[in-house]
């Protein structure tokens, strides 16, 4: 994020990924209640990102994520749909809903759907590498102009200027190179645009009470971002009118209860005996928005000049 390199070891896992090969980390790059090596994270001494200074190549990840199985976790998908509408709601109280929508890594579309039928966007642009579910996404979009594509590194298609919104929720925590990404996306923004992004937050308080177990301490995850170190990326970015709150997500009443006892080193069972009813919990996630200025610096110091004047 800053090309500093001093940095201090925070976190490790008991057996760490950086001293295994990538064939006998394969078994581990899937599945949530079980004990997993991970990439040991350092805290960079200049601008506080934690990170892991070793980690796959682009190669190596592309080979890995392809070889991942459709996600069967416990969470429903009401529940994930839930959660995905309270993230556009989050956006929409704030953004205009025009101009072109920009998502990179959609998944099924949920996002989509909620941007189709509440939002006058002229174009969808969708940058998912899961073909199999471009249908679905075409599907959400409702018959509305838009083009899929399947590499998240390059924007280009994208007309400068035009995106009046742009979503990432749960991708950047995964990228090589946020920074390059970016300032890809604040190049598509208009004036006025906005760029909503869900992360984990490495200083929530469930990640200090889960310790080396918090879930995004994993393979995907090259580097993990708190409010301070989310703002000073998009800040570095050229973005502004950053604003970063925790996040509500919907959670079945059994998941949280065999997160819970993951959290205090017991082996969840594969099924308890509660009811699927979802809640939701502000649970260790933040909701970041970052603004493109309707007019350039210059011509805004320009205009309160000639008003004085």
């Amino acid at each position: 994020m800053c090309g500093a390199t001093a940095a201090r070891e925070e976190v490790h896992s008991r057996f760490r990924a950086e001293a295994m090969t990538v064939a006998a980390l394969r078994p581990y790059w899937e599945g949530l209640f079980k004990e997993k090596p991970f990439f040991s994270y350092h805290r960079c001494a200049t601008c506080g990102l934690l990170y892991a200074p070793y980690f796959f190549d682009a190669d190596e990840l592309a080979s890995l994520y392809a070889r991942m199985a459709p996600n069967m976790e416990v969470v429903s998908s009401d529940a994930i749909a839930a959660t995905q509408r309270g993230y556009f709601a989050h956006a929409a109280a704030r953004a205009e809903l025009k101009g072109g929508y920009l998502e990179i890594g959609p998944d099924v579309g949920h996002i989509v759907g909620e941007a189709a039928r509440n939002g006058d966007f002229e174009h969808f642009w969708l940058f998912e590498p899961n073909r199999a579910i471009h249908r679905d996404l075409l599907d959400a979009a409702a018959g509305r102009p838009a083009t899929l594509l399947p590499d998240m590194d390059d924007l280009t298609a994208v007309p400068d200027a035009s995106i009046g919104l742009a979503v990432m929720v749960h991708v950047l925590d995964h990228l090589l190179d946020p920074l390059a990404m970016l300032e890809q996306i604040r190049a598509k923004l208009r004036p006025g645009g906005t760029l909503m992004i869900v992360t984990h937050n490495e200083r929530s308080l469930l990640r200090r009470v889960m310790g080396t177990r918090w879930p995004p301490f994993c393979l995907q995850h090259p580097l993990l971002y708190s409010p301070a170190t989310i703002g000073s990326l998009l800040t570095r970015a050229g973005f502004g009118d950053i604003a970063v709150e925790a996040s509500r997500n919907y959670f079945p009443l059994d998941f949280v209860a065999r997160q819970a006892a993951w959290t205090i080193g017991m082996k969840p069972p594969r099924w308890l005996p509660l009811p699927r009813r979802a809640i939701g919990l502000k649970l260790g996630n933040m909701i970041t928005l970052a603004g493109v200025p309707r007019q350039p610096a210059a011509a805004r110091r320009a205009k309160r000049l000639e008003a004085v004047s």
